[in-house]
């Protein structure tokens, strides 16, 4: 099946129709040094001994809902690094993405784009769709896969076989690897990880969800990169809350994972 894969992409490609997306600017932005974080957060957990304030380099993740960003203010106040919302299913771009995108690229704020998965939609179509919308930029955060049940989905609701759902995983990573060449990095939440058995997908970075206690508690000491830790999070420079997420890393790690991975 993965041999069909290059075929399946370039008749994708072809066949998709519509205006492409607007240009966009794609300089990219040396990373700046990290800040320490001066967050607060609308609704804390109790993480204990075992807290995300133990990690020094912290980040956020965004969509359509944060409309007011300061991203040099949200820089100098500990934001090193933004996942941005891009696309949705095949068809759906977020409408702040391309503001998002250039704010921090502006700012000198490393930046990514994920891709929240739609499961009545073949993964090689939107593959294709990210592609066509999130500009390959030197620089860049590699591409992330959102993969998460969809209960409160209008449209789609379904819940497929483990072994499909992480077949339609390696497509969509497979698609998206060969053009952006980075290994992308999948999100998950703990029951849709555990449920999928998410980690035999193969040997991606993950960026795991856990707001109640440490992911290494949660996960069963499988290996993480990303935490995202709440959703309620405080930040200057950006208006109402926001995702928290930390890196599983010291800052001389960062700086060593970003030369790796962000080229």
């Amino acid at each position: 099946m993965l041999r069909l894969v290059p075929f399946l992409f370039a008749l994708m490609l072809a066949a998709c129709g519509g205006r492409a997306p607007a240009p966009m600017d794609t300089g990219a932005i040396p990373a700046p040094p990290v800040n320490r974080p001066n967050f607060g957060d609308a609704d804390p957990a109790s993480f204990g001994r075992n807290g995300p304030e133990d990690h020094p380099v912290h980040g956020i993740d965004l969509a359509r809902f944060q409309t007011d960003v300061d991203w040099r203010q949200a820089r100098a106040n500990g934001v090193s690094f933004a996942f941005i919302k891009a696309t949705e299913g095949g068809d759906l771009v977020d409408p702040m993405f391309r503001d998002h995108w250039r704010g921090a690229g502006r700012a000198g704020v490393p930046r990514g784009a994920y891709h929240f998965f739609y499961h009545c939609r073949p993964a090689a179509e939107q593959a294709a769709f990210y592609i066509r919308t999130v500009p390959r930029v030197a620089g860049s955060l590699p591409p992330v896969l959102d993969m998460e049940w969809t209960p409160f989905s209008p449209t789609c609701t379904i819940r497929r076989a483990p072994d499909v759902i992480r077949s339609e995983a390696r497509i969509f990573l497979d698609i998206v690897e060969a053009h952006y060449g980075k290994r992308p990095i999948i999100y998950s939440t703990v029951d849709f990880y555990r449920e999928n058995q998410m980690w035999k997908v193969g040997n991606y970075p993950f960026w795991l969800r856990s707001v109640a206690a440490h992911p290494d508690e949660v996960y069963g000491g499988r290996h993480w990169t990303f935490w995202q830790y709440t959703s309620t999070g405080l930040i200057p420079g950006i208006a109402g809350e926001v995702d928290i997420n930390v890196f599983d890393g010291s800052r001389e790690d960062w700086a060593r994972w970003l030369a790796a991975h962000a080229g």
